[in-house]
């Protein structure tokens, strides 16, 4: 009635299934990695420096000015679309008021910050920043603290305070 049986054993069968399961579970826990590590990534800028000094001594600028040193060390690229001064912006409506100027190299080169699309940092890179006037495009007085804040597309802010000399 059964003639000539064929097939695998049920010990190859349950080794068979044992290791489709074991292939699936590692695809499973890479996949959770990778997505684990997107939703986990942050941006931060540090302060390094926020000093004061005087337009000859900073290499730019035109009387007193501010120098941030800031540097990005979060897990993700940070993008510097703002700056506060004393809570208000110096980049309205496109326009920089404050003649804000970033350098890469420790300021041997200033360039314009790029008002339209922000200053993009990423992971790890530092800059300094410049800031040569008030938000009302007035220069800035000696003996008064400054509260500047570096503002990010992603809405953070990162206040220091300056007291200019």
């Amino acid at each position: 009635m059964y003639g000539s049986r064929s097939g695998i054993s049920p010990v190859m069968a349950t080794v068979i299934l044992v290791a489709i399961a074991i292939v699936i579970a590692i695809a499973v826990a890479f996949w959770a990695t990778g997505l684990v590590g997107v939703f986990t990534r942050f941006e931060k800028i540090d302060t390094i420096s926020a000093y004061s000094t005087t337009a000859a001594a900073g290499g730019a600028g035109t009387g007193r000015i501010i120098i941030l040193e800031i540097k990005n060390s979060g897990s993700a690229s940070a993008t510097v679309d703002n700056i506060f001064i004393n809570g208000r912006p110096c980049i309205t409506a496109g326009a920089d008021n404050c003649g804000i100027q970033y350098s890469n190299d420790g300021g041997a080169t200033w360039n314009a910050f790029p008002a339209a699309a922000g200053l993009t940092l990423n992971i790890g890179n530092q800059t300094m920043l410049l800031i040569d006037n008030d938000p009302d495009g007035n220069e800035l007085i000696a003996g008064v603290i400054y509260e500047v804040s570096v503002h990010t597309a992603s809405g953070k802010s990162y206040p220091s305070s300056v007291q200019i000399t």
